[in-house]
């Protein structure tokens, strides 16, 4: 019975290491920032309210075996192009936030529909093109808003064009909208708010997301991700199971963008999209989500104990160290840290697996 338990104990920390460590980071963390718990929740609360939606838009490509999904930086832009439209003609409360989903939603259909198509012809490799196609539709989307903003595009503030006459300004203020979601319904305990709109947003997604992979589709999702071959075999349309779950992933993380920035209030035209997926993967892995493997669960728990480790990185440096920007260094090498481990670990398992074959 002892051996048996310690074989557990065992086999329980080599199945969670990664959000292990990291709670012991945040608690390490919590403790040097010299910061009281009231102030830490609230921020914590803040981002994880912002951040959730967007981390659950990941976890459907990763079970159906699509890896981590780099290409949610497509959604992203969507979003954003949804939320420039409504600035522009400065569409108010919650009629804006709804009017920016749905512009947004054609065009991460059309940009979903495009990576989809990709990935279906880069099986294996789906992370690397996500990635790529990334840095390609970035250009593309400079392009728009950089000369068809104010030339094809009807957009005439003054506030938002460039002096030129045509080019968005580096920043568009979102007042319009800010906070629009948040303040619909928001609670106050002691000194903790919490934007109880926002938060069902993220609960009804998380339901879905566990209600759909107790269906057919959900089903025929996880065997495309364990085995392509098998699946094929027992008669499961792969490629479109593959595109159902990418065009799903990225209109909800073009939801999740335009949640994300009601809260902050500013987007930053050219680079409000350029973390997403970083950050979000970064967290999802941070909750013991892997390259082939991700629930619900894991993504929740991953962005809170991510985002908890950014809030008290900083104060944390500037009393151990002198400097807040030595926190700035370590939040930002956390998390590419984080994916080069998880990449490096999927890539030592499947070179086990081949070994094995």
């Amino acid at each position: 019975m002892e051996a048996r338990r310690k074989f557990s104990v065992k086999a329980f920390i080599k199945a969670n290491g990664v959000p292990i460590m990291f709670f012991i980071l945040c608690g390490l963390g919590v403790l040097a920032s010299g910061k009281p718990i009231g102030f830490l929740m609230q921020e914590a609360i803040g981002r994880m309210a912002r951040n959730s939606f967007l981390v659950l838009s990941l976890v459907v490509p990763i079970v159906a075996g699509l890896g981590l999904n780099f290409a949610i930086v497509l959604g992203a832009m969507a979003g954003q192009a949804g939320l420039i439209a409504v600035a522009a003609a400065k569409i108010r409360g919650l009629m804006g936030l709804f009017t920016a989903i749905l512009v947004a939603f054609p065009l991460a259909l059309l940009l979903g529909w495009t990576a989809g198509t990709i990935m279906n012809k880069a099986k294996g490799r789906e992370m690397i093109a996500g990635m790529i196609l990334g840095f390609f539709m970035n250009g593309v989307y400079m392009l728009v808003f950089l000369f068809g903003a104010g030339t094809v595009l009807p957009i005439k503030d003054p506030a938002m064009i460039l002096p030129q006459g045509y080019g968005l300004r580096n920043t568009v203020d979102l007042q319009v909208i800010k906070w629009s979601l948040d303040n619909l319904l928001k609670v106050r305990i002691g000194p903790v708010s919490l934007p109880l709109a926002t938060f069902a947003a993220s609960a009804l997604l998380s339901w879905g997301i566990v209600k759909l992979f107790s269906t057919k589709l959900g089903q025929d999702m996880r065997a495309v991700g364990q085995d392509l071959r098998i699946a094929e075999v027992a008669g499961i349309k792969v490629d479109r199971t593959r595109m159902i779950a990418m065009l799903l992933s990225t209109v909800l993380g073009s939801i999740g963008q335009i949640i994300f920035l009601q809260n902050i209030g500013t987007l930053n035209v050219y680079d409000s999209h350029g973390q997403t997926a970083t950050f979000a993967i970064a967290a999802l892995l941070v909750g013991g989500a892997t390259v082939t493997k991700a629930t619900v669960g894991q993504a929740l728990l991953g962005t809170f104990m991510f985002h908890l480790l950014f809030i008290v990185s900083p104060y944390a440096g500037q009393n151990l160290l002198g400097s807040a920007m030595v926190g700035e260094y370590f939040r930002a090498f956390i998390a590419y840290a984080v994916i080069a481990f998880s990449l490096a670990l999927h890539s030592l398992q499947r070179s086990r697996m081949a070994v094995r074959r």
